[in-house]
């Protein structure tokens, strides 16, 4: 299989003019987040990984993904019009942060930027694919608040590092932790992700919390990860 396509068992991603190829961060968000709802955002939509995977999930979605890399959005184009979805999913040119669109979205997805050191790769698509200079935390949040619907839901990805910070930033804006799943590669390690899903509304059940080990103790997939994933690797 050529490393400019990657497949999955209803469609295929070609990733080969986009800054960020398909990645554990998009599958994981793809097939965790919240998409039982008619209308769909992905916000930084990339290859259209994720907005496919909704769409996949959820076949009455409306899903529109977003971003601001001219390149990534065409071969995202291609991906959708490629796939079965391809009546249901769309990807336009726009930057979140001035993005005004007719009417608010029933869930968002976004798996943002996340390298926050100084030292940026060298190609500059991808530096700014990573760097969350380019969609800071403190901007993205109070963004989505605006575009997301009364009883909508925000699902994200970030380090687990971040965490604490996106849950503080959604606190501000009325946004409420309903579930989290830490990330782990192997069970002795520290998590390395966060998946985090806010809503609107107040509510009396404590969140939903739970862990995500990505290996076995044998070095392939662990039972949790297939079956998170099994609708889509092949």
């Amino acid at each position: 299989m050529s490393n400019d396509i990657f497949r999955f068992k209803q469609f295929c991603i070609r990733h080969d003019r986009c800054a960020m190829k398909v990645g554990t961060d998009g599958v994981l968000l793809g097939a965790w987040g919240w998409v039982e709802s008619r209308r769909i955002l992905d916000v930084g939509t990339g290859t259209g990984l994720i907005a496919l995977m909704a769409a996949q999930r959820n076949p009455e979605a409306q899903v529109l993904g977003i971003d601001i890399d001219e390149a990534a959005v065409r071969q995202a184009q291609e991906n959708i019009a490629e796939s079965p979805f391809s009546q249901r999913v769309r990807c336009e040119l726009q930057d979140v942060l001035t993005f005004h669109p007719e009417a608010r979205f029933d869930a968002i997805l976004c798996n943002p930027p996340f390298f926050t050191e100084d030292t940026l790769p060298d190609d500059n698509a991808r530096a700014m694919a990573r760097n969350n200079r380019s969609l800071p935390f403190a901007k993205l949040v109070p963004k989505v608040a605006t575009l997301l619907n009364d009883e909508g839901r925000f699902s994200i990805i970030v380090p687990s590092n971040h965490a604490q910070e996106i849950i503080g930033l959604c606190l501000a804006e009325g946004l409420q932790l309903q579930r989290r799943c830490l990330v782990r590669t192997v069970a002795h390690k520290p998590p390395r992700r966060a998946l985090l899903t806010f809503v609107f509304q107040v509510s009396t059940v404590n969140s939903q919390l739970s862990d995500l080990c990505l290996m076995s103790s044998d070095g392939n997939r662990s039972y949790a990860y297939e079956e998170l994933t099994k609708a889509f690797y092949l």
